[in-house]
């Protein structure tokens, strides 16, 4: 899957600085990044195999469980042009003021 744009990943990452879970977040979303490029989903349920804990919103918006939970990604997906963008990514107590049908990135 080709993923639009890392560098929203590497903002939330900086703006993480100085707290004491930003190396594990760092790490957590690198992570998720790496198994997304290799991936080749068709449809949620490609998704569902790899991620059973993520939240399939609608045909094209999912939600991701990052750092074990700590924080949240939302994306929207084009299963058939094989595309991720990233749309939101915070703290879950963040993510439980957005409305995840909605939020674009910089929201």
């Amino acid at each position: 899957m080709r993923i639009i744009a890392r560098r929203t990943l590497r903002e939330f990452i900086a703006s993480r600085a100085g707290h004491k879970d930003q190396p594990a977040l760092k790490a957590a979303l690198d992570a998720w990044f790496a198994e997304e490029s290799r991936a080749d989903w068709i449809s949620t349920v490609d998704v569902k195999q790899l991620y059973a804990t993520a939240s399939i919103v609608s045909a094209d918006r999912i939600v991701f469980n990052i750092k074990g939970n700590d924080y949240r990604l939302v994306v929207a997906v084009d299963f058939e042009k094989g595309i991720v963008w990233i749309k939101w990514v915070g703290t879950h107590k963040d993510y439980d003021r957005i409305d995840v049908k909605e939020v674009e990135h910089g929201n």
